[in-house]
């Protein structure tokens, strides 16, 4: 099972990620986490992005293709895998096409959380006063202000993702506003179509 999770930041893509992990034994694919990994391996890869990321430049998307490349192609990932937070742009989406067909692999699924996203900065908010209340540290993406600065630039560059896979028949929606096991169970539902 190979699937895509979109959505906003803050729309429980990570919590359903793990959901999904635990229940279907299959990895949960982060491309921040893969290049961090890949530096310290030191990998061909690993190496290229540490050059480019020691420059202070972002690492092109070519790089990030030869990490996701490289992960795919590791045991734990034989059963299948979930991207959560790649592939940003539609070019992303393009290359990774193109990857997994080389691969002999193809995508089950994008699964795109809806939200409103109006709430969704008052629901930001309640986590975040949670967690002050509980004495703990609040999550830098739970800040106010880089959440509506990283909300921007989902809307900006990778809501166009969604009609991408949408053309290919590949987009399933769900509502991300409902409780945990409900967007749960709803994604199950999907996955009993693939």
């Amino acid at each position: 099972m190979r699937l895509i999770l979109l959505g906003p930041p803050g729309a429980g893509k990570g919590t359903q990620a793990q959901r999904l992990v635990q229940r279907h034994g299959i990895v949960q694919l982060s491309t921040g986490d893969m290049l961090r990994e890949a530096v310290r391996n030191g990998t061909p890869v690993g190496l290229k992005a540490k050059e480019v990321m020691d420059a202070g430049k972002l690492v092109s998307d070519e790089i990030v293709i030869g990490i996701i490349s490289d992960r795919i192609d590791e045991p734990d990932a034989a059963k299948g895998f979930i991207l959560d937070g790649f592939p940003r742009t539609v070019p992303q989406a393009e290359a990774l096409d193109t990857l997994l067909s080389r691969k002999g692999q193809k995508l089950d699924a994008v699964i795109e959380f809806k939200v409103d996203q109006e709430k969704l900065v008052g629901r930001i908010l309640q986590r975040a006063n949670e967690a002050r209340e509980r004495g703990e540290p609040v999550r830098k993406d739970d800040d106010p202000e880089i959440f509506k600065t990283r909300l921007e630039a989902f809307n900006r560059d990778t809501a166009v993702v969604a009609p991408y896979y949408s053309e290919r028949g590949l987009l399933v929606s769900v509502d991300g506003m409902r409780p945990i096991d409900e967007v749960e169970a709803a994604i199950a539902e999907v996955l009993e179509t693939v």
